[in-house]
């Protein structure tokens, strides 16, 4: 799991972490450690400076890592799967894992199913899937209308790393159950038609979103929502939906292309077996518009 986190300035000028997203299926756990040692040599760092937690270093990084990823299997047998993964923004990191672990990236669409296996094919071979690493979006699967050789629902002899049922109770689900000052109020948009759990909720509607539960990317959010954009939600429909409390993230930091804004990443593990570990931690910055 992958944690975004905004920063907020207080009253006081000082900064407050806000939840942006958690990621039910990240994959910038190989891109990111690349990325950071680079910075300390592009912009000559102090090499001293680390970006992993826990007293983790570069070999045990990627040891916990082939842990998560590969497990007990040969490489060839586990897969990173993604849609037209050519054509996805995280393909760097998506090379990252096949130099550093020997996995193959697959496009979801060409798997083949026998009996209840899973094969990919690699220079005309029939390999078969032993351990799948996950980023297939179930929402995205929906909006290309892309036609795949097996069923999620297939009782398929496969281990998961991140099973796709994850998409369903981690990101936006999980955020009414969480109550920290971190993380912002929100509620299911049928509770809130029922008067239900909203009363952490501001009343001014512009200090609210419209979220649809299975989106990703930011698509479908509404700023700042009507009665008319609530109540055109059919009532059947609103459960698939979070009132949200929103986050306003204010300018930080100037830099020579201008004024932007700061997100902090924390990447976690777990491990089959054992607890949950913080694995990494990066900053983002994203120019204002």
């Amino acid at each position: 799991m992958t944690v975004d986190f905004g920063l907020v300035r207080n009253s006081d000028g000082t900064l407050s972490p806000k939840l942006v997203e958690l990621q039910a299926f990240p994959s910038i756990f190989g891109y990111q450690d690349l990325l950071s040692r680079q910075y300390i040599e592009i912009y000559n760092l102090d090499p001293n400076l680390t970006w992993y937690l826990g007293g983790l270093t570069e070999q045990t990084y990627w040891q916990l890592l082939r842990q998560v990823i590969v497990g007990d299997h040969d490489p060839e047998n586990v897969v990173l799967l993604e849609i037209d993964p050519a054509h996805q923004k995280t393909l760097p990191d998506f090379h990252v894992y096949e130099d550093k672990l020997h996995i193959a990236t697959v496009d979801i669409a060409k798997l083949r199913k026998q009996g209840n296996r899973l094969f990919y094919q690699r220079a005309g071979r029939e390999i078969p899937i032993h351990r799948i690493y996950n980023r297939a979006i179930v929402d995205e699967l929906q909006r290309k209308n892309i036609q795949l050789h097996f069923d999620y629902r297939d009782p398929l002899d496969v281990e998961w790393a991140g099973h796709p049922n994850w998409y369903f109770r981690i990101s936006k689900f999980s955020l009414p159950f969480l109550n920290h000052p971190s993380v912002p109020k929100a509620v299911f948009l049928d509770d809130w038609f029922a008067g239900r759990n909203t009363e952490a909720l501001p009343h001014q509607r512009e200090s609210l979103l419209l979220k649809p539960l299975y989106s990703f990317a930011g698509k479908g959010i509404q700023f700042s929502p009507t009665d008319e954009d609530l109540h055109s939600i059919p009532a059947a429909d609103r459960h698939l939906y979070l009132l949200q409390e929103r986050g306003h993230l204010r300018t930080h930091h100037q830099t020579p292309h201008g004024p932007t804004q700061a997100e902090i990443r924390i990447m976690y593990l777990w491990p089959d077996g054992e607890a949950l570990q913080r694995l990494s931690h990066s900053c983002a910055l994203a120019a204002d518009s």
